[in-house]
């Protein structure tokens, strides 16, 4: 298990500060509990349980907050942070002693040589959150719980038909059960807890602010319906706890509550909770990746892509398995993972995304596919069964490249004319650069992309037992080659053209032509690729991952943020994605060697994402940041493949140079 992450008392009581650290917590099944160390709820998708009513999609928030107060004598000390129209209140946030992650959320709150502390978990497998209290002295505690009951992208507002009846039944001696169904056709959530339940101060509290929401120009205002309270005699020998619940049936006290943490502790320090060899990064990435796996509803195992807002993406999923997985030992989930998506491929695509709302799945990625070639290269270098791969994978790879020769979805097809592949039309958007404002497309990469083209020929260079296929294979792959390194090479630039547009090749500097470096199978000659890497390096390279667009370049945008056409004009087209930081760091250590001083350099590349473990989201690496200093973090605040690149980098490139510091 990874030393715990602490944010001091001073970080903690300048809401500037801790009002933008965040947590999470996730369930294994899409839910998690997300909200600050603050202790404010400054998202929609901030909440102590947000279950996934269709595992892993479909969150629904069904308890918002609670809101805590210790009575000292006749002292009322609030320990709770709420945004409403002009004001904080409460502002428990002031006395905050630390915030920690440990391995759970731990809040410490500290008055008159009294403390308070809170921790919340969540259990694997349910939508259930485990919060608990204790104190160093005697004091009463009452919480009151708030309710959303909405979808998790949506907003709630008072209505007369929000029924808000408690249902009230002991279940154990030391144990109560609340109920509350607040409409007909959504889940209940139960109130597991050791007080005693009052309707004092049950009521609509209007007008909740989430101030991220507003920055994102977005709605911001939330009606929530407190329930009442509970109160319990907290003590040094007696703690508090309240378990929130959407399992039916289920019946809680204290002996469970200490066997629960003690299960989730266990596991979180189990076998493949600390990459061996790596260090202490290494191990809280470990412990950062643990978010991302989750199961579908019927078991199989997949990824969330990033929380709060994604779900299950293909191309994510398959850029993310070497560092999530298979970096990590984990081969038979990393197997099954690739098994999920090969059962739900399409004349030879894999699903780009599942839809929150249970649609069919959507096809429109030219390079998933590809990527899980790429995997599987990675999952058999690393031990994988090769039984599956011959018997299993490769009648499907097989029929996949047939479909891409031949023509697929959304305009994906080989030209016959270089052997290239071809990706979409004007106005589609199949590559990762796949942002569209007001139904303009902001990158425009249909036609070759260079990336695409990359993946491409690593898809078909690869050793089988088919001599029929080896032999189709290797002329097709010879094909891309000379196709590949005669049209992409830009002499003027010294370095690859980003996309082959009909009208012409892109020459702006972008990110994409590193993973013509960076992939098991290459095409460029030596001095090539220490071009390209030294292209990226000098205008993309930052310390947090590279910029889509070079400084400079039409269209470049030094800043993301601002309301949803500002975000999505600016995604792409110079904002600074971190994940590409681990292809730069294995194309660098392609194209200029393995030897101690590249190896250090790297290292020293790694270093300068660390900081961020304690910024943004607390133990993750998030989606974005800025393409200028001081490089601000944007979009979601917990990636997959942000952090499985870096871990992905630091596990296998970095295994052997010593352990990097977490600091």
């Amino acid at each position: 298990m990874p030393a715990h992450i602490c944010i001091p008392s001073e970080v903690c009581r300048d809401y500037s500060r801790s009002s933008q650290i965040e947590w999470i917590e996730t369930d294994g099944t899409g839910g998690f509990a997300m909200g600050t160390a603050a202790g404010v709820n400054t998202r929609r998708y901030h909440g102590v349980l947000v279950m996934a009513r269709r595992p892993p999609v479909d969150r629904f928030v069904l308890l918002s907050r609670l809101e805590e107060t210790a009575y000292v004598g006749a002292a009322a000390i609030e320990l709770a942070t709420a945004q409403y129209p002009g004001t904080l209140h409460p502002q428990g946030f002031t006395r905050l002693e630390s915030f920690r992650l440990a391995p759970f959320p731990v809040w410490t709150w500290a008055f008159d040589g009294m403390t308070i502390e809170k921790q919340v978990f969540l259990v694997r497998g349910a939508s259930t959150a485990v919060i608990q209290f204790r104190s160093n002295r005697d004091c009463r505690l009452r919480i009151r719980p708030f309710i959303a009951c909405r979808d998790f992208h949506a907003l709630a507002h008072a209505s007369p038909s929000f029924d808000g009846r408690v249902i009230e039944e002991r279940v154990s001696p030391e144990g109560s059960r609340l109920r509350v169904t607040p409409r007909a056709d959504e889940p209940s959530l139960y109130l597991h807890h050791n007080g005693v339940f009052t309707r004092e101060g049950a009521d609509w509290y209007y007008q909740t602010e989430y101030l991220v929401e507003r920055d994102r120009g977005l709605d911001f205002r939330e009606d929530l319906f407190c329930l009442g309270g509970v109160d319990f005699a907290l003590s040094a020998d007696t703690p508090a706890w309240i378990v929130a619940s959407c399992q039916e049936g289920e019946a809680w006290n204290w002996p469970r509550v200490v066997s629960e943490e003690a299960l989730e502790r266990d596991r979180r320090r189990g076998p493949h909770s600390r990459t061996p060899e790596v260090g202490e990064l290494a191990s809280h990435l470990a412990a950062a990746s643990d978010a991302f796996r989750v199961r579908r509803a019927d078991g199989s195992p997949t990824f969330i892509a990033g929380y709060p807002w994604f779900a299950d993406w293909g191309r994510d999923t398959m850029i993310s398995l070497p560092g999530l997985l298979i970096c990590r030992g984990l081969l038979v989930e990393a197997k099954e993972v690739i098994d999920g998506f090969l059962a739900r491929m399409d004349r030879g695509l894999v699903p780009n995304r599942f839809a929150d709302s249970g649609q069919p799945p959507e096809y429109n990625t030219v390079d998933g596919t590809l990527w899980m070639f790429h995997a599987v290269d990675a999952y058999l270098r690393a031990g994988g069964d090769r039984r599956w791969a011959n018997d299993v994978f490769y009648p499907k790879g097989k029929e996949s490249v047939a479909w891409h020769e031949r023509g697929t979805h959304h305009g994906i097809a080989v030209d016959r004319a270089d052997g290239l592949l071809v990706g979409g039309g004007p106005g589609s958007q199949l590559t990762w650069m796949d942002a569209k404002v007001a139904g303009r497309v902001v990158t425009p990469r249909h036609g070759k992309a260079v990336e695409v083209n990359a993946l491409w020929f690593n898809a078909l260079a690869r050793e089988n037992r088919d001599v029929e296929g080896i032999r189709h294979f290797a002329s097709a792959a010879a094909r891309v080659r000379e196709s590949f390194c005669r049209k992409f090479w830009n002499d003027q630039r010294d370095c690859l053209f980003d996309v082959l547009l009909p009208e012409g090749p892109d020459g702006r500097l972008r990110p994409n032509q590193i993973f013509a470096v960076s992939l098991t199978h290459r095409m460029l000659t030596g001095d090539q690729e220490r071009r390209v890497v030294g292209a990226v390096e000098r205008h993309l390279l930052t310390p947090v991952g590279l910029r889509t667009l070079g400084p400079g370049e039409m269209g470049y945008c030094p800043h993301y943020g601002g309301d949803a056409v500002s975000r999505d004009s600016a995604y792409h087209q110079g904002t600074v994605w971190p994940w590409l930081l681990g292809p730069f760091a294995t194309a660098y250590l392609n194209a200029f060697g393995r030897g101690p001083a590249q190896l250090a350099y790297v290292g020293s590349l790694i270093d300068g994402i660390q900081p961020h473990l304690k910024e943004g989201m607390m133990g993750q690496i998030g989606e974005v940041f800025d393409a200028e200093p001081p490089h601000r973090p944007g979009g979601a605040p917990a990636q997959a493949w942000s952090v499985a690149e870096i871990l992905r980098v630091v596990a296998t490139e970095l295994r052997h140079v010593g352990p990097t510091a977490f600091r």
